[in-house]
């Protein structure tokens, strides 16, 4: 089984319609979902933070991280 991982879950990602910890039978399919689920976050959400993925054996972990200020900004994100 391959598992998505989310390291740390911001209000955005608690409110999202996905959820931490989601387990699938295949590889392909969990990279799919994870790597939908990261451009959503990345792209969707309230831009105070951005996300990366890892991979580490059968676990996709999504890793949250501050958004320097300047990101902020030239995003549009406020903060």
């Amino acid at each position: 089984m391959f598992t998505i991982n989310v390291d740390k879950e911001c209000g955005c990602f608690k409110r999202s319609m996905y959820e931490n910890n989601q387990m699938f039978h295949d590889k392909d399919t969990a990279l799919i979902e994870a790597t939908t689920m990261l451009r959503t976050m990345n792209e969707d959400f309230c831009n105070k933070h951005e996300f990366s993925l890892s991979e580490n054996g059968e676990t996709f972990q999504v890793i949250m991280s501050a958004k320097s200020q300047d990101q902020s900004i030239s995003s549009g994100g406020g903060g």
